[in-house]
């Protein structure tokens, strides 16, 4: 389900992206918008994408912390921490 719902956006996006694009271009065809201010325009988008990109990673890595505490997994740090003191307890045999 997570995946349908990450995939989904992700095609929104890419189809809302190519439609202003798409506008955009058509809008400097007609001579009301400038060369300049259209590149300006898709520079500022994909910077907040970007942005945007890294807020949702965030959120992503903080719920699944959250999933994994909750349904008591064990972490690479957990397992680390396990495996040296399975290491220190046969060194001492």
């Amino acid at each position: 389900m997570f995946n349908d719902i990450v995939f989904t956006a992700l095609g929104a996006t890419k189809k809302i992206r190519k439609s202003v694009k798409k506008e955009l271009k058509s809008l400097e065809k007609k001579g009301m918008l400038r060369k300049e201010d259209l590149k300006a325009f898709v520079d500022n988008l994909e910077a907040e994408g970007r942005i945007e990109d890294k807020k949702i990673k965030k959120e992503i890595r903080s719920m699944l912390k959250e999933i994994i505490n909750e349904l008591g997994l064990a972490t690479k740090k957990d397992l680390q921490r396990l495996k040296v003191e399975l290491l220190e307890e046969l060194k001492g045999k």
